[in-house]
């Protein structure tokens, strides 16, 4: 996989005041030009070109948006649109690309706007110093390229611009996130989302509260709820335990995913307090929050990010695997990846309340609707042998939502609307 090439970025300042988990590099550096070229063999790409205008990056966490359109690059050209960077001041604007290659031959082309600056800063798509730019230079370099009419995929509605200027065959908008409950959300998203409804040729969502919310804007949408890599997760065999899990007691309860405004600090706390005997381990990048809110305890511990390729030797060492979100605005619409992936490796799962949890996977998952719930789940979960009662279960919900699925219905989709 290429890597987001942060040798040549050269990064000081990771900013993380951003409305947006995963919309966050921001550089003020001296930049290498990325000049990667990619090199797609159009004979075994029959299908229509794709642009994807993104709030996330590429290289970051591999998530639902590298997910599906890595698989759908299988059978057509994908460019991926990342939101901007800053830049030192003496640097000079410009359209930085790279090209991605997946294990299975796909290829990605990434572009990412490099935007100088006189201090750094967080820009996002729509942003009036970028936005005209930004979109000139991308349909510039698209039409280089002979992509003409593409189909164009919309993960945020801060990106609505690019409709008019890339002049689609096509719009597709993938809410995975009800954005506008998202920490310091731009005040003009709500308007700019609701015109992407309205204009969008297909809507898919990412949870049944998100389609709920979504449906009665487009007759079009579509609920798509998040997948697994099966196989991935799975695994069990010749995975040593991680370095960085030796000398934890057992049991071990294990998170991995963003920890940001959404988790439950308190919550957290009190566990550790209450079982000082567990090891609490908390996987991801902490966003939007401080470290100094991050709750302090010899059995919690907050290790940082871990690649996508090492999680299944964590997982694979989780006595019980938790979803321990607060129940607030942010989290209303909330369909976590992480409860399928948890489940693959069929490890005991304990949620808050999370209403997407509950409706899709409630069959399986200890719900704790207070704290004192949700640690009396967890120690159920510890001293229970009921693997073999959630087997059954388990197998049934990962087969109907792999992403290899998940990415064929949505090409069909795509054939027959766009056809």
């Amino acid at each position: 996989m290429a890597g987001l090439h942060n040798a040549s970025l050269q990064p000081f300042l990771l900013l993380v005041r951003s409305w947006r988990t995963f919309g966050l590099l921001c550089f003020q550096a001296s930049v290498a030009p990325l000049s990667d070229t990619c090199t797609f063999n159009r004979d075994n790409l029959p299908m229509q070109d794709l642009v994807c205008v993104s709030h996330l990056r590429w290289d970051f966490v591999w998530q639902r948006p590298q997910h599906l359109l890595s698989r759908l690059a299988q059978t057509r050209r994908v460019f991926f649109v990342e939101e901007p960077i800053s830049v030192g001041p003496h640097e000079p604007l410009r359209l930085d690309h790279y090209c991605w290659q997946g294990s299975r031959g796909e290829t990605v082309e990434v572009f990412r706007l490099m935007q100088p600056t006189e201090g750094p800063r967080w820009i996002g798509h729509g942003d009036a110093l970028t936005d005209e730019r930004y979109r000139t230079l991308l349909a510039d370099a698209l039409a280089e390229r002979g992509v003409q009419a593409p189909l164009l995929w919309l993960y945020t509605p801060m990106a609505h611009g690019f409709i008019d200027t890339l002049a689609p065959a096509a719009v597709i908008y993938d809410v995975m996130d009800q954005l506008a409950a998202f920490k310091d959300a731009p005040l003009e998203l709500s308007q700019r989302e609701h015109n992407t409804l309205c204009q969008a040729n297909i809507v898919f969502t990412g949870g049944v509260s998100l389609y709920r919310e979504k449906s009665p804007h487009n007759p079009n949408t579509y609920l798509f709820p998040s997948g697994v890599e099966t196989g991935h997760f799975a695994q069990r065999e010749g995975l040593a335990l991680p370095d960085d899990l030796r000398a934890l007691p057992r049991p071990i309860l294990g998170y991995f995913g963003v920890i940001d405004e959404r988790m439950d600090l308190e919550l957290l706390a009190k566990m550790a307090q209450q079982h000082p005997e567990w090891s609490i381990v908390m996987i991801g990048p902490v966003i939007k929050i401080s470290h100094e809110e991050l709750p302090q305890a010899p059995n919690l511990h907050f290790i940082g990010m871990r690649a996508y390729a090492e999680l299944p030797a964590y997982l694979a060492h989780f006595d019980v695997a938790l979803i321990p979100f607060a129940m607030n605005d942010s989290t209303r619409y909330l369909s976590p990846t992480k409860t399928l992936e948890y489940m693959a490796a069929h490890k005991p799962i304990v949620s808050t309340p999370v209403p997407d949890v509950i409706e899709l996977y409630g069959t399986v998952v200890r719900i704790g609707a207070t704290h004192a719930q949700f640690i009396a789940q967890v120690g159920e979960a510890l001293r229970a042998n009921d693997a073999g009662q959630r087997l059954p279960l388990e197998r049934e919900l990962l087969a109907q939502n792999s992403w290899d699925a998940i990415a064929q219905r949505m090409a069909d989709l795509l054939e027959r609307q766009t056809a």
